[in-house]
């Protein structure tokens, strides 16, 4: 079987989101990439995690999207990991999910600034919400449309997508992303604690400032930064 220990990472990504509490019922998808390979695998369309296989994964080709391997139908969201895939060439894993806290900021319209370390230690400044999309983005290529709008926004607020790994989108929820399937995982759990800590937050103070930008760097820098110390070698 090609491309099977791509599958067996994305299928455990898969299973990770779920075990992580980002996921009801079905609400939710994990992507991988091998660029060098030119494909993309992502969780089959509406099949229960308990089921789930890592053969179940299907594979598209990340310039088409057509299916190169795999006998199920692709997640419905597939258009939107593909356009991310194509637009942040540093990013090689893509998740989506309703999470609780972070479906209440996007249905709320509201971007996620960073009020303190936890988030500065994984985004470096505000997890921006996108614009509605308009009837017409809707009734045409809505998955492909989705995606399309999470660029835009990205490119309109000059948001560098290797430094804020995730995004709110309106009235929908969140999608994260990483260098790896296993560290979009690991976003979309940050994403989704930060969220719920910023609503505790505001029910204590709702004029809670952001934090300071020398904190904020000091905190993303020492993780992700050229000279990064936190951690062992």
């Amino acid at each position: 079987m090609a491309h099977e220990s791509l599958k067996k990472r994305i299928w455990e990504a898969n299973l990770a989101i779920v075990k992580a509490n980002l996921v009801c019922l079905t609400w939710g998808n994990a992507s991988g990439v091998d660029r060098k390979a030119g494909v993309m695998g992502i969780k089959p369309s509406g099949v229960p995690y308990a089921e789930l296989k890592p053969e179940d994964i299907v594979m598209l080709s990340l310039e088409t999207g057509a299916v190169v391997e795999g006998k199920g139908k692709p997640s419905s969201d597939t258009p939107t990991h593909l356009e991310l895939y194509r637009a942040f060439p540093g990013i090689g894993g893509v998740v989506h999910t309703h999470s609780f806290s972070a479906t209440c900021f996007a249905q709320a319209r509201m971007d996620l600034p960073c009020l303190g370390t936890t988030h500065a230690d994984h985004f470096r400044g505000t997890i921006p919400v996108t614009r509605v999309m308009n009837n017409d983005e809707i009734r045409s290529e809505y998955e492909l449309n989705t995606g399309k709008v999470i660029v835009e926004c990205f490119n309109t607020r000059g948001i560098d997508a290797n430094e804020v790994p995730g995004v709110l989108v309106a009235n929908h929820g969140p999608f994260a992303w990483g260098s790896t399937v296993e560290k979009a995982v690991e976003n979309a759990i940050v994403l989704e604690a930060v969220a719920n800590m910023q609503i505790h937050t505001y029910q204590l103070n709702r004029d809670a400032e952001a934090i300071s930008a020398t904190l904020l760097d000091k905190h993303f820098l020492r993780k992700h930064g050229p000279g990064a110390y936190y951690g062992q070698k």
